[in-house]
């Protein structure tokens, strides 16, 4: 962890990366969306997501088939078990035709196998002819993007690499510089025995390569040399040539907001050709390699099989938050969540089981994905296997495992450190952690209350004539930071007529044990939860936080699912949870009317399980809306605010950093108040905002027109 948060504050230390990402994702949006006009793209991505799953399940069959279909047409298939096989038969094939220069587009699976160092330690001149990759190449550097390999260099830093590089002087200026690229590397295309290429999809039906690019050098590649290398993974195998069309649709949309790339290239066999010297050649060399190099073993395993759908569109590095501020450095070949998956199969299980720690799991990554992937599910898999192999560190091990589900120790260490934090809190506001001083370098977090909610029940409100009954599940962060959000429900639900019950038994919901691959831990503290629970006979359960809610209504089936004695008590209990602002907007009538009207400019701030899990970021908006708020929308809109529960205390600086995005979009908005339905946001975003941060159930209390109950 030591050498990674080294990388991680090494990458945060060169703004250029997360400026030039963080500005093509706010554009990537809104051209995307301009791009999907007219196009339905669930439907999309559910017909790319199906022919996918097809090719998984019919890997070897379409592979021979391929074979077949591509050899009958003059190519010559070899078919690599390894990055070594896929190198070694390259190498082979250059120095059994006396082959001195290779040209290069753009290969996501010739970086993965590491080509060019390895043709190079042979003696061969490789040249890449994208112009990103060439940049990169003669930078010496890593690309930083799937797509964009180049996007953290400026003008000025590509011209200075061009004059160190080239010797040749070039205004900053993309157009004369494109020009110098492309007269150097005509040369090396017109002088290049081999071209070496990648593919964006293999036919098995006919044979056929398709390849979409957006500069002239993929054409150029794939034409002008006598032989032409082909280095495609299996997983871009599908079984006929009209599959190519919804990729096709979708491919360019999601990874540049483009309709159509400028180039889509079908290579259907081989074709005549004229060598180098001007002599005319019947049929040119056509080499298919189909790389296995892991992928066969990934699509046996039941889980990550799931991760061979996957496209290379990028979409997902797109709308990541934390790879636009760490850029290449959330990752590997392959960057980003989808990269960490990759790595784990491609290159070695020990470099993922590191980086899989960067993921905030904030779950946008899913919504923009080309192929439907449940790419946080992945990830939360990937660290549980982590942790199965390698447990987990000793102050995870103690706080998770064995604090955590002592239910009175742990809120016996909690009231403990309420006494003790005296020292540290000024004004309210603890300035200063003596064990995490990061946690508040530059804000003041909320400290903890000396008199937790659950000691603040029995002085709520409560309706003469109670409608019904419901049982509210707190949480920790309202239970011990927060107090003042369950007694704002309180205060709410009892103006609806309803009695909130807290029972004594719960504790944390365990969704931090469940963030840290101990699933077995979760589960113990589901139990507990849920035998709490039960005790009550109740019209709903519901929190004031998003986290708790996926927890009981999702998480909780999920892990106890086998158990016979618990499932359909889970099953039973999931369906009476809801979250708050879900619950208040359905039964609205019985509350607008206790309402005076809320005469703020509010901006609302979606926290991710409540956006992109419970679907229900739409109520709370409705609901301020409905009481008279005025609502100003941030630009953009749906930015995580960095919190992630336990990545703020691994990656405190790239917590902060992230937030920092969010604090923009916020004084943008021009609104006095931001309000919120994640208590764990709240910590975060107010820790900064000089402004007011409030959930939306303070929000609504605070407008009741009567304090007490009617």
């Amino acid at each position: 962890m030591t050498r990674l948060r080294e990388e991680v504050k090494k990458a945060l230390s060169c703004k250029r990366v997360s400026w030039a990402l963080t500005r093509f994702a706010d554009n990537y949006v809104v051209a995307r969306e301009k791009a999907y006009a007219g196009k339905d793209f669930a439907v999309l991505r559910q017909r790319v997501a199906q022919i996918k799953e097809e090719t998984i399940a019919r890997l070897e069959e379409l592979a021979e088939q391929f074979v077949r279909e591509a050899t009958r047409r003059g190519a010559v298939v070899y078919r690599a078990a390894s990055a070594e096989e896929a190198r070694a038969y390259i190498a082979d094939l250059a120095r059994a035709k006396g082959i001195k220069t290779v040209v290069k587009s753009k290969s996501m699976a010739t970086e993965e196998i590491h080509l060019n160092r390895f043709l190079q330690e042979q003696g061969l001149e490789v040249v890449e002819t994208d112009l990103g990759e060439w940049i990169i190449q003669l930078s010496g550097q890593r690309p930083s993007h799937l797509v964009m390999p180049a996007i953290h260099m400026s003008r000025q830093e590509v011209a200075e690499l061009f004059r160190r590089q080239i010797g040749v002087e070039v205004e900053p200026e993309i157009s004369q510089m494109v020009q110098l690229a492309r007269r150097e590397l005509r040369k090396k295309f017109l002088s290049a025995w081999m071209g070496i290429s990648g593919a964006n999809v293999a036919v098995a039906e006919t044979g056929t390569v398709a390849i979409l690019t957006n500069e002239g050098n993929g054409r150029l590649t794939t034409t002008l040399p006598p032989v032409h290398v082909v280095v495609v993974g299996l997983e871009k195998l599908v079984p006929r040539l009209a599959d190519i069309v919804p990729i096709l649709e979708v491919l360019p949309r999601n990874a540049t907001a483009q309709i159509l790339t400028s180039y889509v290239t079908l290579i259907t066999g081989s074709v005549p050709a004229v060598d180098p010297e001007g002599n005319y050649l019947p049929q040119k060399e056509l080499h298919i390699i189909l790389l296995d190099n892991g992928r066969t073993r990934m699509a046996a395993d039941p889980v990550f099989r799931e991760a061979l759908k996957c496209i290379r569109c990028a979409a997902c590095l797109n709308v990541c938050p934390v790879y636009q501020q760490l850029g290449g450095t959330f990752g590997a070949v392959y960057t980003g969540g989808i990269g960490v998956i990759l790595t784990a199969f491609f290159t070695g299980f020990e470099e993922a089981a590191q980086l899989q720690e960067l993921c905030l799991g904030c779950q946008r990554c899913r919504e923009y994905c080309s192929a439907n992937i449940d790419l946080p599910g992945l990830i939360e898999e990937l660290r549980r296997r982590v942790v199965a192999k390698k447990g987990v560190g000793p102050a995870a091990r103690v706080a998770l495992a064995g604090i955590l589900p002592r239910r009175r120790l742990f809120h016996g260490f909690l009231k403990t450190a309420a006494r003790m934090q005296a020292p540290w809190v000024k004004e309210g506001k603890l300035c200063r952690l003596p064990f995490f001083p990061e946690l508040t370098e530059g804000r003041a977090l909320p400290p903890l209350s000396s008199v937790p909610f659950r000691e603040r029940t029995a002085h709520l409100p409560r309706p003469q004539s109670p409608r019904g009954k419901v049982v509210f599940f707190s949480g920790c962060l309202i239970d011990y930071v927060f107090p003042g959000i369950g007694e704002a429900v309180g205060r709410v639900l009892a103006a609806m007529g309803r009695e909130l019950v807290h029972p004594e038994g719960q504790g944390c919901c365990g969704f931090p044990a469940w963030q840290a691959g101990l699933p077995g831990t979760f589960a113990r503290l589901a139990q507990q939860n849920l035998a709490a629970l039960a005790e009550i006979e109740a019209e709903a359960v519901i929190t004031a936080c998003p986290t708790c809610t996926v927890a009981l209504k999702y998480l909780y089936p999920e892990v106890l699912k086998g158990d016979a004695e618990w499932a359909e008590l889970t099953r039973v209990l999931a369906e009476k949870v809801t979250d708050f602002s879900s619950f208040v907007w359905e039964r609205r009538e019985e509350l607008l009317p206790f309402l005076a009207p809320i005469r703020e400019k509010i901006t609302y701030h979606d926290s991710c399980h409540l956006k992109y899990t419970l679907r229900a970021s739409c109520f709370p908006r409705e609901l301020l809306l409905a009481g008279g708020a005025e609502l100003k929308e941030m630009e953009p809109a749906e930015l995580c605010c960095g919190f992630g529960g336990s990545f703020t205390l691994k990656f405190p600086e790239l917590s902060r950093a992230i937030l920092e995005r969010k604090l923009q979009a916020i004084e943008g908005s021009g609104a006095e108040t931001v309000a919120l339905d994640c208590p764990g946001c709240l910590w975060q975003i107010g820790s900064v905002f000089s402004g007011k941060t409030k959930h939306t159930a303070e929000i609504l209390a605070a407008s009741l027109k009567y304090p007490q109950a009617p």
